[in-house]
């Protein structure tokens, strides 16, 4: 009895319905609240999860209990293949209904896979430079270096109290505070007016705060720490690890920012402090670390030749970003060219780039400024199920409308 009430409710048309009105509903708080949360928040809060815990309107936070993304998909797909299966009949009348709904089930399990699967990082580099590694636009990493070893921790792990141990590391790391978002400001000798944040490294040229966190896509949150290493009991000193120094295009712009202020000189002076390598030694071992974001190594490398930007002319309405590349892998014996452009990726080693920002054209390179790209790196070992299970679902229709109009046309017509 219990086996059959649970059958009949995975396969009723019941809880299709109600799980579709759920993602309806899901679907409308999760795109309000990405004024309050951002496009990346509110994909986290609503769509990856299983049960979504409260919701934010307008500045307002309001008590809910929902279905997530995940539990709702999931639904969905058991659901649709407990029908496909029950109601299975391998006829020519139902062959076009049953591929319809094959292919809508190999969409959602694409979906599903391709959320939990795919990466979207980015590789910039301006002309000239190689790079043989990604970065994340949301996710940082506190990294160590030693010679040739490198040891990361996940921003995550950096919770204010926290002590962490590692067995690569000869000292411990003691986390004082983290911000997800920060502000910098120069420590000009005539306005020290307050003593820095911490006695060793940067802090002692520049201010960090703790800033508020953006949540729009166009914006960049700025993560900055404040660490204590210490060997057992012993304390080496603090530091602010932040990702104002180890970005090349931050330290870019702060040099850009204070280039009206300052003058040229001053400006490189500052970008220069900025960037200066913080270090420790242990145990007769030299440890420089900084914070960066994630970066995930390919065993490919590609080179900015030329990164070109055309406007319509006697406009500055942008016409055509295009980066032409090297594409360089000794494993393969390749080194060759290719351009990418805004409709025309380069996919290459598992991987897509796509044509995603640019610094260049006249007024660029008229300003002094070294022309640069920004590439979109997306990995998503299931990009062709869409695809797939589109063209199945067409089929299956297109045989279902053929069937019912051969078999309307052939009936005899009444006299």
């Amino acid at each position: 009895m219990l086996i059959k009430k649970t059958v009949a409710l995975l396969t009723s048309l019941k809880l299709t319905v109600t799980l579709l009105a759920f993602s309806i509903v899901l679907v409308f708080i999760g795109t309000i609240a990405q004024a309050d949360e951002g496009l990346y928040g509110a994909q986290a809060h609503y769509f990856k999860q299983w049960i979504v815990v409260g919701a934010n309107f307008f500045g307002h936070k309001v008590p809910l209990l929902l279905p997530g993304g995940y539990l709702l998909g999931v639904l969905l797909v058991v659901n649709l293949i407990c029908a496909h299966i029950y109601r299975f009949e391998f006829t020519t009348k139902k062959l076009g209904i049953q591929l319809a709904h094959a292919g809508v089930i190999l969409l959602l399990v694409g979906q599903l896979a391709t959320d939990l699967l795919s990466r979207e990082m980015l590789m910039q580099f301006t002309e000239g430079e190689t790079r043989n590694y990604s970065e994340s636009a949301t996710d940082y990493e506190l990294i160590f270096i030693n010679g040739t070893e490198v040891t990361a921790i996940p921003a995550k792990l950096l919770k204010p109290g926290d002590e962490l141990n590692l067995s690569s590391l000869p000292f411990t790391v003691r986390v004082k505070n983290y911000w997800k978002n920060s502000d910098l400001s120069f420590r000009a000798p005539m306005m020290r007016s307050a003593p820095p944040v911490v006695s060793n490294g940067v802090a002692l040229d520049f201010d960090f705060t703790n800033a508020p966190e953006v949540k729009s896509s166009e914006q960049k949150n700025v993560p900055s720490a404040v660490i204590e290493l210490a060997v057992g009991k012993t304390p080496l000193g603090g530091w602010v690890a932040s990702d104002w120094s180890g970005d090349a295009a931050l330290i870019a712009n702060v040099q850009q920012g204070y280039l009206q202020q300052v003058g040229a000189e001053m400006a490189h002076n500052i970008a220069t402090r900025l960037a200066a390598p913080q270090t420790v030694e242990v145990a007769g071992k030299k440890f420089t670390f900084l914070l960066r974001p994630l970066r995930i190594y390919h065993s490919f490398s590609l080179a900015l030749v030329k990164a070109t930007h055309t406007v319509y002319p006697g406009t500055d309405i942008p016409k055509d970003f295009r980066s032409r590349v090297q594409v360089q892998n000794p494993q393969a014996g390749e080194n060759r060219e290719v351009e990418i452009s805004m409709n025309h990726p380069l996919r290459y080693g598992g991987y897509t780039f796509y044509q995603y920002q640019m610094g260049a054209g006249e007024m660029f390179e008229r300003a002094g400024q070294t022309p640069f790209s920004v590439l979109s790196v997306v990995r998503n070992p299931s990009w062709l199920t869409p695809y797939v299970g589109c063209a199945m679902v067409g089929l299956g229709l297109a045989i279902q409308f053929l069937f019912h109009l051969v078999k309307f046309v052939s009936k005899p017509k009444a006299k």
